[in-house]
This record gives C-alpha cells, structure tokens and sequence, in this order.
C-alpha cells in the first residue's frame, strides 16, 4: 500500500537508482542506495541513507525520509549505474566515458576513484568527434562490462587502466544494455529487437547465439537474468512488452505479456525470490509481476487500497522443475499483477530491489523507498 512508501524530492530528474550491496552474511535489510541524475544543468552522483529507522509511527510504519549521506557531481547524464562492490559504484555517462567512484563510509565523501575516458565514441572523419552514450554497465567483481550507443562491448577490470578487450564493431546497431550469463558469457540488447550472446573466452568478435524478436524489430531498453535459472532472460522495450525468454531452445521469446503503454525502461527479478518480477515505464508505472501465488482460490479480479490487481493466464509444467515464467497450458496457473503506484505521473526511469525493499527514480524529481513490500 502507498503509505508503505516514503517520497523525496530532490530536485533533479533520477535516471539510475541502486541498492548498496549487502555483505554476503547480512541478515538485515539494506540501508544505503545510491541515484544518478539526467537532463539537469549539474548532475550528480548521490548516497543515501533510508532514514531514522528509530522513528517508528504508532501503527509500526516506518516514518523517516531518505537522507542524503554525500554527493558529487557528473559529467553527462546518468545512463546506468551499477554496485562493483560495498565502496565503489560504476557510473556509464551520456558522454561516453564510464567512471568508477568510491564512497568514503568513515566521512561520507564520493570521488572518482577510476576513469575511462570517452570508453564509447564515434568514429568519423573528424578526428576530435565526440563521445557516444555509454548506454549500459554491468559488475562481476573485478570485471566490468559496458556497452554503447556505438555498437561497442568493452571489458575493463577495476584496478587496471587499459581495458581488458573490446569488441568494436559488435552490432551495427544501439546496444542498450547487458548482463552476465554466467563468469566468461554476457548477454546484450540492441535497438532492432536482438538478444546476442557473446563468449569472453572466444577471440573472435561474432555473437555465439542471435535471438529476436519476430515482427517488427521493437528496440529493446533492457535485460535481466533469473537469478537462479541463468537460462531464463527478462527484457523490455519501446512498446511496453515484457519479453521472457528460454535462451536453451528456439531464437523467438516464450512469452510476450502485455504490460506498459510506453517505454519500459527497466526490468528486475527478485534477486532471492525471482517468483516476483519488476518493471517501470515512461508510462509513471511500475509493476509487481508475481508467479508464486496459487492464484484459484482467489476472485479473479480485486480492486483494493487503490491498488488494481489483474490476473493474467500463464502456464508452468510443473512447478518444481520449470519455473513458472516458462509457461504454454494457461489453464494451470496465473499471475498476478500489481501496479504498485495507482496515481500515475511522469516516467519511472528506475528501480532496484532487494530483500524486502525497492527504491525507484522518475523525471518528477523524486526518489520513492518501500520498505516493506511483501508485508
């Protein structure tokens, strides 16, 4: 419900938004997010804090606002933003250059601990041309991938000037963004509706798998792995469609469910529950897709607390072997769908989720924190 969640204003449209990771033992939930900025005369780079958990209402809800810990500013918009580890943050910029920045948890300062200038550009014929959008980045410690608006994949690792590898020419068109398969294999989207997967072991710069979208060549904005099934893909793009897909058979997505009315710009799996999937859209939605729920017992449409739920029809084989994402006999089983912010406005750029929290940025220059979402 909305008084789960605590607004801030902040004054700058948030592109990025990301939970600071937590130490693999923690038990509690995460404490500090970090946001970036766009479309601002000064962008920035910025640390919170979830606020006073000390300052608890009468009924339990959690009361304090975010707090900002530390700031500093950046050069181009935000376009992604990634956790290498607990200290540094990888930030990819609209002016190409990709930027590894450190905060000092001792006197709460941000600087830039590492920089590769203009990592993304493009090449014509003069010389001095400028940067091309660095659209997407991606960390498993100590490697980092990026890609661009160039068609480029670079490799980098943290500590190490010179980049690892590049892949200059990987697609002729816009790559959007990437993910990790697995250690030596990413995933990349593209503005024509492609999936591609590339082998980092291999020196050769040719995909090792092409998937597409059939149709009309839909760009796609992004991409997100099950965490637990490294064979089930997530992506979203120009129309709005959540794509999954089963990267073991076929080139075609398993499923195309109808969700945004515009862009979807961001697409996340619980990372230890990854029943619940999360989308947001230039639409001001942002959606909880679950599968965990044994949908029969329940009336099939509910409207409560300002909250439309809808169920739509999916299938699974047998729950315990497939996931429920990868679905043909519609009769089995059904997911439900929330719409965790009734009253629209501008363009949810982001959102991050973990444990029992999400954080989210839109271009109504706020950032939103739920820190109780499955309550």
């Amino acid at each position: 419900a909305m008084e789960d969640v605590c607004a801030k204003f902040v004054s700058q449209k948030i592109s990025k938004a990301r939970w600071r990771p937590l130490p693999a033992a923690a038990l509690q939930p995460p404490e500090l997010f970090a946001t970036g900025s766009w479309d601002n005369e000064d962008n920035r780079i910025s640390i919170w804090s979830v606020g006073d958990l000390g300052n608890v209402g009468l009924n339990g809800e959690y009361q304090g606002e975010p707090q900002l810990l530390c700031d500093i500013r950046h050069d181009g918009d935000v376009m992604d933003m990634q956790f290498l580890d607990q200290e540094r943050i990888v930030v990819a910029s609209s002016t190409g250059t990709v930027t590894v920045f450190r905060h000092h948890q001792n006197n709460q300062t941000l600087s830039a601990n590492q920089r590769w200038e203009k990592a993304h550009y493009h090449v014509g014929q003069d010389t001095s041309c400028g940067g091309a959008a660095c659209t997407g980045v991606i960390c498993n410690n100590p490697e980092i991938v990026t890609v661009g608006e160039d068609g480029r994949i670079n490799l980098f690792r943290a500590d190490q000037k010179d980049t690892v590898r590049t892949i200059d020419n990987a697609d002729s068109s816009t790559l959007h963004a990437v993910t990790f398969l697995r250690t030596t294999e990413i995933l990349t989207v593209n503005s024509i509706g492609q999936l591609k997967i590339w082998d980092l072991r291999q020196q050769r710069n040719e995909p090792s798998q092409i998937f597409s979208l059939t149709g009309d060549r839909v760009p796609l904005h992004c991409v997100d792995r099950h965490p637990n099934q490294q064979h089930i893909v997530a992506t979203g793009g120009q129309d709005g469609m959540l794509s999954i897909w089963d990267i073991r058979q076929g080139t075609m997505p398993v499923s195309l469910l109808n969700a945004h009315e515009a862009e979807m710009w961001e697409v996340h799996f619980h990372p230890s529950n990854p029943d619940h999937l999360f989308t947001c859209s230039e639409d001001g939605s942002l959606w909880h897709w679950d599968t965990s729920t044994d949908v029969s017992d329940k009336p099939s449409f509910l409207h409560q607390g300002g909250r439309s739920t809808t169920y739509f029809s999916h299938n699974t084989i047998n729950q315990s072997v497939v996931s429920a994402w990868l679905s043909n006999d519609p009769t089995k089983d059904r997911m439900e769908i929330t719409n965790l912010i009734p009253n629209q406005t501008l363009s949810v750029n982001s959102l991050d989720i973990l444990g029992p929290c999400l954080v989210y940025g839109t271009d109504a220059e706020a950032i939103y924190v739920n820190r109780q979402l499955f309550a």
